[in-house]
Formats: structure tokens, sequence, C-alpha cells
């Protein structure tokens, strides 16, 4: 992964795109914006932050990659960004886990879609993860600006939280399920699947504290099982819009002359905390985050996996 570049550029030229459903104009004499170069890379320069909820592949060493070397912020950072490099998934873990990644340019708010993000859904198995992106306002290279979330299919049903809230709490002792509650008076477990992950804890190494909380946007659940035995869940799609799910509408086998399967997104579609929409002309950094809270049987929890996010105007102009 190249090195996070937070040079800024000084540009004179003044210019204006158009989306399809509305103008944006792009000011390309922004204080911090910092325009891509022929030599920029169209996939992310950095993981700033990996926060993962609690879920099976967690510690993993196996499947996970995980060493057990991952105790402290930093080291999981390092642990998510050689993932990415290697085109290998991150695991979310469940409802709220999330990464932050930076670029070494900023991404415009151009025609169509801005951002693509991999994962592994296949039809019967999607695990959605709601998007974010921000501005870096301050030209700090840091994401403290405001997240704005893209508002995807499901932003106008009535079963989709916002400001949904979950705490996670440490297990007492290893190999047991973590429990968890919600801002909405729930509760419930991530499930210990000895079975197939056999870590002491699925409760991040590098998080010191006893519980901690995370909190986003929360789309109903869909998943199932047909059998009527818990041996055969299926974990339908959802309209378009998110990471990691087998959409009709943009997920795609191909990333330009990449072999990895993704999803597109569109800069335009961001919301304020209003759920106004924002006339963002670029965007310097992406979050993706697991936005179901349910599981699946013996399959475990919904987590939403991450095997690489990319600036997709580089990608099409190539």
């Amino acid at each position: 992964m190249r090195k996070f570049v937070l040079c800024m550029c000084m540009m004179i030229v003044v210019a204006s795109s158009c989306n399809k459903d509305d103008v944006i104009t792009i000011d390309f004499d922004d204080k911090y914006y910092r325009a891509a170069t022929q030599t920029s890379a169209s996939e992310c320069s950095a993981v700033l932050e990996y926060m993962p909820a609690p879920g099976q592949f967690i510690g993993d060493k196996k499947t996970g990659g995980f060493t057990g070397e991952e105790l402290t912020a930093s080291a999981a950072n390092e642990y998510a960004a050689a993932r990415l490099d290697e085109q290998k998934f991150v695991s979310l873990g469940g409802f709220g886990g999330y990464m932050v990644v930076a670029f070494d340019h900023s991404i415009d708010n151009s025609e169509g879609y801005d951002i693509a993000v991999a994962g592994n859904a296949f039809e019967g198995s999607s695990e959605p993860a709601v998007v974010w992106v921000m501005q870096d306002k301050n030209g700090d290279g840091k994401a403290n600006d405001g997240w704005y979330e893209l508002k995807g299919s499901e932003f106008e049903s009535d079963k989709t939280l916002r400001n949904y809230s979950v705490t996670y709490y440490r297990p007492k002792k290893d190999c047991s399920a973590v429990h968890w509650s919600d801002n909405l008076g729930g509760e419930g477990t991530i499930d210990y699947l000895a079975a197939y992950h056999s870590q002491p804890s699925y409760y991040p190494a590098w998080i010191t504290s006893d519980s901690y909380t995370l909190s986003g946007s929360c789309l109903e659940a869909r998943n199932y099982d047909t059998s009527g035995n818990g041996t055969h869940w299926v974990q339908p799609s959802y309209g378009w819009g998110y990471a990691d799910n087998y959409s009709a509408v943009d997920w795609v086998d191909k990333v330009g002359d990449r072999d990895v399967k993704a999803n597109l997104l569109d800069i335009a579609n961001a919301i304020g905390d209003d759920g106004e929409s924002v006339e963002l002309k670029y965007i310097d950094f992406v979050k993706i985050q697991t936005a179901v809270n349910a599981k699946s049987g013996w399959l475990g929890e919904l987590s939403a996996e991450v095997l690489g996010v990319y600036d997709y105007n580089l990608i099409i102009a190539k």
C-alpha cells in the first residue's frame, strides 16, 4: 500500500462537473483539495482506523489472518492495511464495526459512480455495509471533519434505524459469547462458534476497555432459514447503495481490469445528519460500516467484509 501523501496541490483552474441527477461544481482552487496525478493510486493508501465489532473472524489466525500481535490500535490498522494490499478480506464484525481509509489524492464527485468497495458477497449471501464519506476540511490528514452517509435503497424505509447504537461487553471467560445491548432496550449475543473459529475471544484484543459502543444506521435484517431446522440460511441482497451486497444494480464482477467483485457508490448520494442531501465537491476519506444486527445460526453474525476500496474515477479514466 502506498504511503499516504499529505502534500497540498496548488491549483489555478476552476471547473464544473454534472452528475446525472444534479449539478456539482468542483472548485479546483479549494485550499485543501488534492488533485490526482499520473502517479496517484486508485486504491486506498492507508487504513486510518480499524474498529470492528466482535465477530467470528476477529482474532482468527487461520482464516482471518491475525497473528496474535494486534494488541494496539496501530497494529490493528497495519493488519487491515496489509490484508487489503493482498486483496484478502478484512472482517468488520457485527453491527457497527467499521474501517476508515484514506487516499493519496481527493476523490472527485464526478458523473456517475465515484467509489468502488470490493467485498465477498454472492447470491444468497449479502452482509451489507453503509458507506460514509468525509472531506479533509481542515487539511490535517485526519478523519475528524464530520461524516456524510451515502444513502442507499433502504434510506426511506421506516424499518431503517438511524443513530442506532450497540454496546459490546468483554466476555468474562474465554471461548464464550460476546453479549451486547442496544439503545432501544434490546440485547443479544455474538455467538462463539467453536466448530469453526477457536480463538479465545471474538472481542478485539486491542480494545482495553471492558465494553465499547458503536453507532450508525441499521438496516432491517432479511436473513432467514429455508430448511426449517437451521441448516440452510439465506441472506438476501438489498436494492443498492451498500458494500458487500450482491445488488442487481451496483454489483460488478470486475473493476476496470481488476478481477475483483465490488459495489459502486456515488458521492452525489451524500446526506447530512438531518437526512437532507449534501453537495460535496470531493471527498478524502471513506468509512465502511456493518449495517445489520443479526445472526444466521451456524453461519454466525452478519459481518461485512472488505477486500479493497478504490477511486472508481481513476479506474474508468484509464
